[in-house]
């Protein structure tokens, strides 16, 4: 059998289910094919021993358990006669029925076992155990795991992965077929996620015509949520409907019509904003308006009443012995004063000393302060710094999902957080999304002291609310600009700010933290880069190549960007031992000891921290280490600072090597030493705000690699990320700012 990627189908009865996992449906098993035990790995959720299958997919090669064959798609048939309905019972394939009540079963039905639980449940009585409650269990977890088997059915003869079809019956549960051959752009909807051109593919195959309203929506849908991926959202009128246009194929007219209609229903919003029209999905509109009118409230709620903390902060300076500067004091005062402020600063301003003064006072008043930040790498900073526990605000917020794989939170308006004042790190990062369910779940007699650096980058996801709420001109904001003695000292510091005035630093200046080391071409930037992280830092400073120095490139692709630099890293770091398990996916391959990053949430991970405490949740740019890889199980163990992860072999593709990573999926995270390699003008891609963000991210040393030129013009590029946001104007207008 030799191995390849050609997509074909085969037939058989499973014979024994060597690994499951029930909630992502992953599964090993083996396969009576062709006289022989067949291994097969894929996403097969529902599978039992004794069913007859009809899989595609492609026949493989594993370099430890030889010939297998990967399902991409999995049609199920119930098996038929009593000898293979008896395997499939006591396989515990019915939840509520075991080896011995499948006996009993058969003996009694025989190979109508299945048609009687399906259909004559009540006959199930016949058996001596068998009550009515029983019996009605039975039938109705097989119904579920018959509906299970039909979606997929239904599914696999469009190609489509099995991991679909679960998301569909738990979303539609029994009625998930009809509703799918109706409207087969609902796959598109949150929980599902299927892309659009997959479902147009079945609204063809099912013969729905192009015009159709569902397709014509679907598709501004789609538009809106694939937009909200590069920060928007919201869309201009006219540009939403331009690009649906081209996406669907139709006459412009048709889109504008479709758009009127959903407008007229509240399927989409409609804001006029400044005599430009802007398109909303709901969830987007209520996310920008609930955080505008929260705001005003929370602001409502405490009126400053005119207190001279002047006094008190004295008395502080004196018991820690410190003194604060002009703006600290200011913020400090505003902190005890108001409902909400925004605190933001470049490095070295004194952020962390103002904060630390704010939560002294605030407990000498009585108050439960909470600390936070949006991820965890921020969040044990904000806890270093501070000396006081900091959660992440998924933790926080205590996240949840539902059973369609929805995420939710268990704070919120009826179920508050338990604080007095909360403060927030890195604000920065946090989307628009993610600031909603934060203020849904503060009591109104919350205060909020808002933290982070405008000059960073924008979130990954939708929104700018750091930005919108400076720019609203509704909030009070301190901003400290005062570079202290210490820090001034530190090039890292004073070229930090020097490119976010425009200022290109002076690179031939060596000190001990801030070095340029010029190369010819890419290829001589990327030796140099791996070089760096062998061999002179650790021999000069002892760092750790993997734990404190962070390789951060703006680009994936390329000789300097993190894809190729990962794969020379991984060589020179952890080079492939027989002491090391590995474990290939796709063109990447992880061993034991490797630095890799979870790159997209995911709520389902489970972990067990180091005292003990089981959970899940592993969240877009945790970084971690591969402590154990294990083939049988096909499940890997990665640690994650103070918790260790469990992932299966299927759930490869969310993480990816860390030895270099981009400058985006650094943020919130400082790192010992920071190398930078940069090469060329990419206008694109090189531009100030990165450059300010990356060299932000060292802690004691950085060091830029590459071409001179590249840092003059990436520092000369102040290009802004255009995102079409209106949080600013509904702040604004809940302000009385604007006239309605």
């Amino acid at each position: 059998m030799e191995q390849t990627k050609e997509i074909v189908s085969i037939e058989g009865s499973v014979e024994n289910i060597i690994f499951k996992n029930e909630d992502s449906g992953f599964t090993v098993m083996e396969l009576g094919y062709q006289g022989d035990l067949l291994t097969v790995v894929g996403e097969l959720y529902g599978v039992a021993e004794g069913e007859e299958v009809k899989l595609s997919g492609y026949f493989t090669s594993h370099p430890q358990y030889g010939h297998q064959f990967k399902a991409l798609t999995c049609e199920r048939n119930l098996p038929a006669t009593a000898n293979a309905i008896l395997k499939y019972l006591s396989s515990g394939a019915l939840k509520g029925v075991g080896p011995v009540t499948a006996r009993r079963f058969v003996e009694r039905f025989g190979d109508d076992t299945l048609t009687v639980i399906e259909n004559e449940p009540e006959r199930l009585l016949e058996v001596r155990g068998i009550t009515e409650r029983r019996a009605n269990q039975i039938r109705e977890e097989f119904n579920k795991i018959f509906g299970v088997r039909a979606v997929m059915s239904f599914m696999a003869q469009f190609q489509i992965l099995p991991i679909y079809s679960i998301r569909v019956w738990r979303t539609f549960g029994s009625a998930a077929i009809e509703i799918i051959q109706d409207n087969p752009f609902l796959l598109c909807s949150n929980g599902i996620d299927l892309n659009f051109s997959k479902a147009d593919e079945i609204r063809e195959r099912l013969g729905m015509s192009e015009v159709s309203p569902h397709r014509l929506f679907a598709g501004v849908v789609y538009v809106l949520r694939r937009n909200t991926f590069n920060g928007h959202t919201c869309l201009p009128l006219d540009r939403l409907a331009q690009t649906a246009k081209e996406l669907l194929g139709v006459d412009l007219a048709l889109v504008e019509e479709i758009i009127g209609q959903n407008i007229s229903e509240e399927n989409l919003i409609l804001v006029t904003v400044d005599g430009r029209d802007f398109i909303y999905l709901p969830q987007m509109y209520r996310a920008e308006t609930f955080i505008a009118e929260r705001i005003s409230m929370v602001q409502s709620f405490f009126p400053d009443n005119g207190q001279n903390w002047d006094k008190r902060i004295d008395a502080l300076e004196k018991s820690t012995g410190k003194t604060y500067a002009k703006n600290q004091r200011r913020a400090i005062a505003t902190s005890l004063s108001q409902g909400l402020m925004v605190l933001t600063g470049g490095p070295g301003t004194g952020k962390t000393t103002t904060i630390n003064a704010m939560i002294e006072l605030f407990k000498e008043e009585g108050n439960k302060v909470v600390l936070t930040a949006p991820t965890g790498r921020a969040a044990k900073r904000m806890s270093e710094i501070t000396g006081c526990e900091a959660k992440t605000i998924h933790r926080l917020l205590e996240v949840e999902y539902t059973t369609s794989g929805e995420v939710r939170f268990a704070r919120d308006e009826r179920h508050p957080i338990d604080a007095e004042v909360i403060i927030v790190d890195e604000l920065s990062m946090v989307d628009v999304t993610l600031f909603e369910s934060l203020l849904r779940a503060m009591k109104l007699t919350c205060r909020l002291i808002l933290v982070g650096d405008a000059n960073q980058l924008p979130p990954v996801g939708a929104g700018c609310v750091l930005k919108d709420l400076i720019d609203s001109e509704c909030v009070t904001v301190v901003e400290l600009n005062e570079i202290f003695r210490q820090a001034a000292q530190s090039l890292i510091v004073t070229n930090a700010h020097a490119i976010v005035s425009g200022e290109t630093p002076d690179l031939r200046k060596r000190d001990n933290d801030f070095f340029f080391l010029p190369c010819q071409n890419q290829m001589m930037t990327a030796a140099t880069v791996v070089d760096l992280c062998n061999r002179r830092l650790p021999k000069s400073y002892g760092y750790s190549p993997v734990r404190d120095i962070q390789v951060l490139c703006p680009t994936r692709i390329g000789e300097i960007g993190t894809e190729q630099l990962n794969r020379e890293l991984q060589q020179v770091l952890n080079p492939k031992s027989p002491q090391k398990t590995e474990a290939v996916f796709e063109a990447k391959v992880f061993r034991e000891q490797d630095k890799v990053m979870q790159v997209k949430n995911n709520y389902d991970i489970p972990y067990k921290t180091d005292q003990g405490e089981q959970g899940a949740g592993i969240f877009n740019g945790d970084i971690g280490f591969i402590e154990e890889i294990d083939r049988p199980s096909s499940t890997i163990w990665i640690r994650f600072d103070d918790r260790v992860a469990e992932y299966s072999f299927d759930q490869l593709d969310e993480i990816e090597l860390a030895y270099a990573v981009t400058v985006h999926k650094s943020q919130g995270s400082e790192f010992e030493a920071v190398i930078i390699p940069l090469f060329g003008n990419h206008k694109k891609l090189y531009y100030r705000n990165l450059l300010y963000t990356a060299v932000t991210r060292a802690k004691k040393l950085l060091i830029l690699v590459g071409q001179q030129q590249s840092v003059a013009q990436m520092v000369a590029n102040n290009r802004k990320t255009l995102r079409y946001t209106n949080l600013a104007y509904f702040l604004r207008k809940c302000n009385g700012i604007l006239e309605e």
